[in-house]
């Protein structure tokens, strides 16, 4: 699309601000002010997508709850992704029958990438037939007129149109906590990987603004934020649709520019448009951790050519092995899928060794889920679920030997961390993170929320470290 067909004219933003006027007037008429629940699954650039429907209904006059029951609007942000989350959704939708039987007038939306596909927009709308509102990611920035579309006009409200997708700014967030805080730099994704839905029902990639992203970050830095995490489904190829010759690494340079006292992390990262570039900037920066997310996916290059990754084996070893090289005290995770179909044992075998060689600090393991309407769906998927759980099995045995030895190396040093909040451990009652997103179960004082301090640690386990906080730094 041309640039200018792909922002969100002033004038549209400008009338999606009527809309919220008019929907706070249809609230104001209420004896008592609309509470609305907000549900999101899935990814990081979901609960951004959440924080934004949050803003909006924070304008439109709502305030917020974590029961159904008490909702005048039932918000569910979906995710598209696993089949799982989608049988989540449905088994919701299910109970809502009930909520609204009691409160006729509750509106229930139905939102997120899993609404944008037409399979799931028909079962709605014949199912379950006491959802108001369904819209896709293209949509939600025209929430507020839907919605309204939604109390006014007699029927149900669709917005599932096969759009490629805009750019919004000046929507209003939402934002849950003061520590830690989303920006999302692009939206949408070119790549097609074989195996997912992601690029039909978030159209294609489109990248902010490198002002609007810097400006959004110097206000977080300013209001507190103390972590910053950059979106995109491929951070990686921001830029490219600019026509600047502008990338990711020149945007986390300049926003690395910016004074205070923060981290920058960024997910996710496609291997294919890494770059030495990429890696020397994290490595001088200031702010950007030292934290590499760079999903794998599988180590046998026949199963990647099958998954259209565009990379060998090889290729993501020479990566890694650049970016150690830069960036000694690295820490990398990567997502994994077993039992791709027509993968087989050897091939699975080859990414419990490439687990072995890499020696990650954390993954992020599935076994393949097919999602109807992606090229995977369609292939021979002749191995038994029980023979993909033992593959599955041998992957998380291997990772989780060589995660508990790399978090065992940490006991007795002392680590600079960003303390989160309360955890639900009593005996370790605060949570924070360290520059390397390793989790820490803490002794503290409250008073520590929201602040960067050291901790001695003083035993792990496979998932997180534990320890007792020193001082405030």
């Amino acid at each position: 699309m041309e640039r200018e067909k792909v922002l969100v004219s002033a004038e549209e933003t400008a009338r999606q601000k009527e809309y919220m006027d008019k929907v706070r007037a249809l609230h104001e008429r209420r004896t008592t002010k609309p509470l609305a629940y907000v549900h999101t699954y899935g990814c990081q650039q979901n609960v951004a997508d959440g924080e934004r429907l949050m803003g909006m209904l924070r304008e439109m006059g709502c305030d917020f709850t974590d029961d159904t029951k008490r909702a005048d609007i039932v918000l569910m942000n979906t995710c598209a992704i696993r089949e799982n989350a989608e049988k989540t959704v449905y088994g919701m939708l299910g109970q809502l029958t009930h909520t609204k039987a009691a409160n006729p007038d509750q509106i229930i939306c139905l939102c997120g990438c899993m609404a944008q596909q037409p399979r799931v927009a028909e079962k709605v709308k014949n199912s379950y037939r006491h959802v108001d509102l369904v819209l896709g990611p293209q949509a939600e920035w025209r929430f507020p007129e839907l919605l309204y579309r939604a109390y006014t006009e007699r029927g149900r409200v669709f917005s599932i149109d096969d759009e490629p997708g805009r750019i919004a700014e000046d929507i209003p967030v939402y934002r849950v906590g003061g520590v830690s805080a989303w920006v999302s730099i692009m939206y949408g994704c070119n790549n097609f990987c074989s195996y997912c839905i992601v690029p039909y029902v978030r159209g294609r990639e489109r990248s902010r603004e490198p002002a609007q992203i810097v400006r959004e970050v110097r206000e977080l830095v300013a209001a507190g934020y103390k972590e910053i995490t950059l979106l995109g489904q491929n951070v990686n190829s921001y830029g490219k649709d600019l026509g600047t010759g502008y990338d990711f690494a020149d945007l986390l340079a300049e926003i690395d520019r910016i004074d205070g006292d923060y981290w920058v992390r960024f997910m996710s990262s496609q291997p294919k448009d890494a770059t030495p570039k990429l890696f020397d900037t994290m490595a001088a920066s200031r702010h950007v951790t030292h934290q590499l997310h760079l999903p794998v996916q599988s180590g046998n290059d026949r199963v990647l050519r099958a998954m259209n990754r565009p990379y060998t084996r090889a290729g993501y070893l020479e990566l890694i092995n650049y970016a150690r090289r830069v960036m000694p005290d690295l820490v990398l995770t990567s997502d994994i899928i077993i039992g791709f179909p027509g993968e087989t044992e050897a091939e699975a075998m080859d990414t419990v060794s490439l687990i072995n060689e890499v020696h990650f600090d954390a993954l992020f393991t599935f076994i393949f889920s097919p999602r109807p309407g992606t090229p995977a769906a369609k292939l021979d998927d002749p191995t038994p679920r029980e023979e993909k759980q033992r593959w599955f099995d041998a992957l998380c045995n291997a990772q989780n030997a060589i995660s508990t030895a790399k978090h065992a190396a940490y006991i007795g040093k002392t680590v600079r961390v960003l303390v989160e909040g309360e955890s639900d451990d009593a005996d370790w009652p605060l949570s924070a993170r360290t520059e390397g997103n390793r989790l820490v179960r803490m002794k503290g004082d409250k008073s520590l929320i929201g602040t960067f301090a050291t901790a001695k640690i003083s035993d792990s386990n496979t998932w997180a470290l534990y320890g007792a906080a020193e001082e405030t730094i």
